[in-house]
């Protein structure tokens, strides 16, 4: 298997902008940000660079929201503050999306509002899974060339709703990255998440194909997991569900949730499935967050969360008893742990690619010298890893070196051709 160092990366690297690195091929880089790593915008231009950024107006509206190179062309939908057609007011914090195409020209946007703070849900609170949380999805139809048509809310009354990720059987699977709850302790505080009524830190399920005003109070998939979820993807021969952990002040797992009937026959996730952490074989709590050499590589086994939610294989994951928040955000990967489980640092983006499950570690590696460690925990400026579903293993694919080279990277896609697009969160 190659992988990408340092040398290599820069070498063959070429500047791009709006903080989009792409590693081409599943395991080689031909685009980075060379340039600035060198202090010259020469350099880009004489290696694949698009040239210098301006400011361009939306085509929406004539509002300047980006500045990119020219001749580059942009189109936003439903700004924070719209109006949607549902009467609803477009939510700000826009966060994960995947687009659907559903026939006859149709095509459907599923984006999540990462709102964190109780209060009025979005839209009908009859609706909402907690009518005191105001996360969760908005649902926007566009036409082939990118116009928009419609939009509305599609879920409501869950919190923080921060990535998630699309299914082949056309829904989005949002993910909370939270565990508050009337029976957590609120930050720093002592005293209960009131006026929230349930508790939060699940992944539910979106249709795309859900039209205007037909949601109903989103179910959480319990046996997927109580804790920050970020990102999900699904192995679609399998129906196995991987899951990312974004725990900004502790170490964070990587998980897989294996639902009791394959989902693609069932519709969807079903609850009542069995949730795994992954460990490296024969290293107990194998510390990946850590500084890595070039291509790095264990064989990995999976060790099971005896209880992925409060009162599990029963009740409705709320705590017993009022609990501390860093207890609670802990809770289901300290099992992990305790059986061996890898450790890892703020693990954000998941994409799956035949057989492979591309997962980007935010704040993992080694601290840059001359660079301060970033705040939270992890010391490095970011990580990309392959888990291989055949070979049972997991290969660093590549650790930046310097935040000049990739700083703090957060999402992560792969094109049909191969190549890896990863969106910096410096």
């Amino acid at each position: 298997m190659s992988v990408v160092d340092r040398r290599s990366f820069l070498k063959r690297g070429a500047a791009v902008g709006g903080g989009v690195l792409a590693l081409a091929g599943p395991m080689q880089a031909i685009a980075a940000r060379a340039a600035l790593a060198a202090g010259s915008s020469g350099v880009a231009a004489n290696n694949g660079g698009y040239g210098p950024l301006g400011p361009v107006p939306d085509h929406s509206d004539g509002v300047v929201r980006l500045h990119l190179p020219k001749g580059f062309q942009y189109r936003s939908f439903t700004p924070t503050g719209t109006v949607m057609d549902d009467g609803v007011v477009t939510p700000g914090r826009h966060d994960g999306m995947a687009g659907f195409h559903l026939g006859r020209g149709r095509v459907r946007l599923v984006r999540n509002q990462e709102i964190n703070n109780p209060g009025a849900a979005l839209g009908d609170p009859s609706r909402a899974y907690d009518p005191m949380a105001q996360g969760g999805t908005t649902t926007l139809e566009v036409s082939p060339h990118a116009e928009h048509v419609s939009s509305w809310v599609s879920i409501n009354g869950t919190q923080m709703n921060c990535a998630g990720g699309a299914t082949p059987w056309n829904t989005w699977v949002t993910a909370e990255e939270t565990v508050n709850g009337p029976d957590v302790t609120a930050d720093f505080t002592g005293v209960p998440n009131d006026p929230l009524h349930k508790p939060h830190g699940f992944i539910f399920e979106v249709p795309a194909s859900r039209n205007i005003n037909e949601y109903t109070p989103g179910t959480p998939i319990l046996s997927a997991g109580r804790f920050p979820h970020e990102a999900v993807d699904v192995d679609p021969v399998s129906g196995f569900l991987y899951e990312t952990e974004d725990n900004f002040g502790f170490p964070s797992g990587f998980y897989r949730y294996k639902p009791p009937v394959h989902p693609r026959s069932a519709g969807g996730f079903v609850d009542g499935g069995v949730l795994e952490m992954l460990a490296v074989a024969g290293v107990p709590n194998a510390d990946l967050a850590a500084g890595q050499p070039p291509g790095a590589t264990y064989p990995v086994e999976w060790v099971t969360i005896d209880e992925p939610y409060p009162g599990a294989p029963s009740g409705d994951g709320t705590f017993d008893t009022l609990t501390d928040q860093d207890v609670a955000l802990t809770f289901v990967g300290d099992q992990g742990r305790a059986k061996g489980a890898a450790i890892f640092s703020r693990l954000e983006g998941i994409f799956f690619n035949a057989g492979k499950v591309y997962l980007v570690s935010t704040q993992g590696g080694a601290t840059a010298p001359g660079f301060p460690a970033p705040s939270g925990f992890g010391d490095g400026h970011g990580q990309v890893w392959v888990y291989d579903t055949a070979t049972e293993t997991i290969t660093l694919l590549f650790e930046s070196p310097s935040p000049e080279v990739l700083e703090l990277p957060d999402n992560v896609a792969v094109t049909p051709g191969g190549t890896v697009l990863l969106n910096e969160d410096g």
